[in-house]
């Protein structure tokens, strides 16, 4: 039995196995489940004083809200007692120190920007073939667990993984991370095992690159759950892999998303460092594709900085690379960057430069180029639609069409309620404060308080 601290209001543990409940846990719906408590009696306040939350925060999930961070999930099973093999988060545990953990992974209390650079000391072993910024670089990225293995292994095998890779990308790309995130580690345990398999060198090879892609996607899958360390710990596999395999290609690919991690820490500095490290690869590569993708990032870093010359510079030079890219060739985890991708990387660009450099001047720029964007981007990439909308929203609030932008506003939450991204909801931030700024106005009042709701801020109501 789990007693409810002060108040002594008793959970008797069968409440756990009642199989509404069950199936809700299983689910992860928060929601459901703090409703079927009410229905046992326990009130708001008892739940907020068990799980650590606030009695709003309690609030907003009783009303829909979700929950999806791995740390929020695990403390709210804990202090309600709820079995957590129940919410599948003893199986997410366990898969992690089987693909992700290291006795050497940075302790939980280790400053952020020491494991930036330790990331990019080792990004710079992987790229150059030397330690250029330290001789620890490395010594934090944990190794592929041996684990039983086929006897043999062939091409059919592999295909397999790069099937299962290219089946959970499309589930990121509509629906977020949170929606496979899960699938994508326990894919890891399966294909992990391959390592030590019999094979040709061609097999090998392309085994490697497989893997890598995958460790690729559970690094951003987890990047867009919240789950930082673990991002980074499967981006530092994934270069690992990929380098083995040969593929510089996909090494810029790794890197250019380990650079969109410090991109949305705020570490533009960083950001660019890893940006560039990428750029070596992607140039090795003899890949345009590669080499526009990172040439964009790297103006979005140089834009969060107030270098709008810089900016726009590496904006030119990633239209003049796509242009000559051969996008119906390129592998799956570059193929996302078309001409509707790079016409959002140019919105993002001036949205940043307006809200750094010159809002009158920049939003001229960044209107058009995500309106294309949005209504290019179909289905399959909602989450990508969110981020332009809120953006779009952006620039409307900085000309002062506070009306229309209130609307767009109102759209790209509408949209991230549907999907499984911390990410959608931390893009949203900065809108929130542009939004707060005009709290005068009733519509950039209502997006606010919608804002502060969805988000879990503060409003200033």
């Amino acid at each position: 039995m789990n007693t409810m601290g002060s108040q002594g209001s008793p959970i008797p543990a069968e409440v756990w196995d009642q199989q509404e409940m069950r199936d809700a846990l299983a689910r992860r719906e928060i929601s459901s489940v703090y409703r079927l408590l009410r229905r046992h009696g326990v009130s708001q306040r008892q739940i907020a004083a068990l799980t650590g939350q606030s009695q709003s925060e309690v609030s907003e999930i009783l009303k829909g809200r979700q929950v999806m961070a791995y740390d929020v999930l695990t403390r709210i099973a804990c202090g309600l007692g709820v079995p957590r093999g129940y919410m599948g988060l003893a199986y997410d545990e366990t898969t992690a120190v089987r693909v992700a953990a290291t006795a050497d992974t940075p302790h939980p209390e280790e400053d952020e920007s020491v494991k930036r650079r330790k990331f990019l000391a080792h990004a710079a072993a992987v790229t150059v073939g030397a330690a250029v910024l330290g001789t620890d670089s490395g010594s934090w990225v944990s190794h592929p667990t041996q684990t039983p293995a086929p006897g043999r292994i062939g091409m059919t095998d592999v295909r397999q993984v790069e099937a299962a890779t290219r089946a959970l990308r499309a589930l990121d790309y509509q629906y977020g991370g949170g929606s496979c995130r899960d699938a994508v580690v326990a894919q890891l345990s399966w294909g992990q095992q391959m390592l030590g398999a019999n094979s040709t060198d061609l097999v090998k090879d392309r085994l490697f690159v497989a893997l890598a892609d995958l460790h690729n996607l559970a690094g951003w899958t987890s990047f867009d759950t919240g789950l930082m360390d673990s991002a980074r710990n499967h981006f530092g596999q994934a270069l690992d892999l990929a380098k083995q395999g040969k593929n510089e290609a996909l090494v810029a690919n790794i890197l250019y998303r380990m650079g969109r991690v410090y991109l949305h820490q705020n570490a533009p500095d960083d950001a660019l460092k890893v940006f560039q490290l990428g750029q070596l690869a992607a140039q090795n590569s003899g890949s345009e594709l590669a080499v526009g993708i990172l040439c964009a990032n790297e103006a979005w870093a140089y834009a969060k900085m107030g270098s709008d010359e810089q900016a726009l510079k590496l904006l030119g030079r990633a239209r003049d690379e796509f242009s000559r890219a051969n996008i119906t060739e390129a592998p799956a985890w570059a193929k996302f960057f078309n001409e509707i991708d790079l016409s959002s990387m140019v919105g993002t660009v001036h949205t940043e430069l307006a809200q750094t450099v010159d809002a009158k001047k920049y939003t001229r720029t960044a209107i058009p180029a995500l309106t294309k964007a949005i209504n290019g981007f179909g289905e399959d990439m909602s989450r990508n639609r969110t981020f332009n909308l809120t953006s779009l929203s952006i620039n409307h609030l900085l000309e002062g069409d506070i009306d229309h932008g209130a609307k767009v506003g109102r759209q790209a939450v509408e949209m991230s309620e549907g999907l499984k991204s911390i990410r959608t909801k931390d893009r949203m931030k900065p809108l929130l404060h542009e939004a707060e700024k005009r709290r005068n106005n009733p519509d950039a009042r209502e997006l606010a308080d919608r804002l502060a709701r969805f988000t879990g801020a503060d409003s200033a109501a």
